[in-house]
């Protein structure tokens, strides 16, 4: 291990000697430092995301100010973590809730600030402290994280982001200082990183991938369903884990929804994505428009139909696609993580729900009805972490977050992440 490296750790874990004593009110009182100077920097902080992965300038301050909205929420927290008093025959029964240590982020670029911060701001404030891998093209938003917190007044060694790479993970999520990791990424990411904490007995939060269902019923909003549809698969170019990706239609409705979603989808136009009216730019990098390529003629191959065919109009920008796809087409067994939709028909609710859990994936659905039973039906029967109804996917700091089946395990965001990275001790006595 480099020395830098090994230097960083060994000063994370000097650090959480004392972060772990310094009381919850003063570490909230940091966090809202922290994000006040992301609300005061919106702007610049949003042209490093489009300049690294392309991510229209709208969409990137949108981030950024939502890391500030989520910072606050937990520097306004009620306090989880204090010990709870059991009534029991012992004069001392207690639950404590003692912070791990070191704790691992291995992040993604689709969201460079937001997925980090909703991982390290309530671990930190549990108590822990923070060693960041982010990917490759996102060193300069680490870095940029980075020194917030020290403006903030954080103590050095509180969050530190890693230089390294994808390789290098291994190698420090095996040494002893480290406690735990959170990874954001893919399943095959997951995988390993899960293997390894497994094999040095460490816990481990996963968010993985998703194939999203929105499953249109023949009661639903049709226009208002077409234009959310529509922007529930394109934003962020499609880059999504919990972008709507499967497009379930009840058969009835079939003629009367399809025209109003492709008038909607036609709408996106790859444009230059540092103009505040792009709505859609090119992919994070030329390799994953070459990967997307590939699943297009994949899903054709097998069957699947073209309704708006998926047009590459440069090196990493697409025209968007949709396409029919039915059951049984191996497509289904992947992720598509680009501007590229499937459509599905459901004779009724029961094929819906179907076709909506026979997936590796349980990430987080959509379900427009204005049927409060049937809204019911598939709140108790869907496969995922989260089910939305006449809305699309979009996590809230208020609310628990994570997945189920090949999407991963844990929670994030709520009051609940503050308990992933803690020791439950239980304390009795006579």
């Amino acid at each position: 291990m480099e020395k830098l490296i090994e230097k960083k750790l060994l000063k994370a874990e000097q650090t959480f000697q004392e972060w772990k004593k310094v009381p919850f009110k003063e570490k909230q009182k940091l966090i809202a430092k922290a994000a006040e100077i992301f609300k005061s920097k919106t702007e610049n902080f949003g042209k490093i995301i489009t300049d690294e992965m392309n991510k229209p300038i709208s969409q990137s301050i949108a981030e950024v100010e939502k890391c500030a909205l989520m910072m606050n929420y937990y520097a306004d927290a009620e306090n989880t973590l204090i010990p709870e008093k059991i009534q029991s025959e012992y004069s001392i029964s207690e639950i404590h809730f003692v912070p791990k240590g070191v704790i691992l982020g291995v992040m993604p670029w689709n969201f460079p600030f937001w997925q980090v911060l909703r991982f390290a701001t309530p671990t930190i404030l549990a108590g822990n402290t923070v060693v960041l891998k982010h990917a490759s093209i996102c060193f300069g938003s680490g870095n940029a994280i980075e020194k917030v917190f020290l403006e903030a007044g954080f103590p050095e060694g509180v969050f530190q982001n890693l230089e390294i790479g994808h390789k290098e993970v291994e190698e420090v999520l095996e040494h002893s200082i480290i406690k735990g990791v959170s990874l954001t990424g893919s399943g095959k990411a997951g995988a390993e990183v899960a293997a390894t904490a497994g094999k040095n007995i460490k816990k481990s939060l996963l968010e993985l991938g998703g194939s999203d269902a929105f499953i249109v019923l023949d009661d639903a909003d049709l226009d208002e369903a077409a234009k959310v549809g529509a922007l529930a698969r394109l934003q962020n170019c499609g880059q999504t884990c919990v972008a709507a990706k499967r497009f379930i239609v009840q058969k009835n409705i079939e003629f009367d929804f399809l025209p109003k979603f492709i008038l909607e989808y036609k709408k996106y136009i790859p444009s230059d994505p540092h103009l505040k009216e792009t709505k859609l730019s090119g992919m994070a990098r030329p390799d994953l428009a070459d990967d997307l390529e590939k699943q297009y003629q994949k899903a054709l191959d097998n069957g699947a139909e073209v309704i708006i065919p998926l047009e590459r109009i440069s090196e990493n920008e697409f025209n968007p696609g949709l396409i029919r796809v039915a059951e049984g087409n191996p497509i289904l067994l992947e992720e598509l993580f680009g501007p590229l939709g499937m459509v599905m028909i459901a004779e009724d609710d029961k094929e819906a729900l179907k076709i909506a859990n026979d997936i590796p994936f349980g990430l987080s659905n959509s379900v427009w009805t204005s049927d409060k039973d049937r809204q019911q039906y598939f709140i108790e029967n869907l496969e995922s972490g989260t089910v939305n109804i006449n809305r699309m996917t979009s996590s809230d700091p208020r609310f628990p977050f994570g997945g189920t089946k090949s999407s991963g395990y844990g929670t994030e965001l709520s009051l609940h992440a503050l308990k992933e990275f803690v020791t439950i001790k239980t304390v009795l006595g006579k």
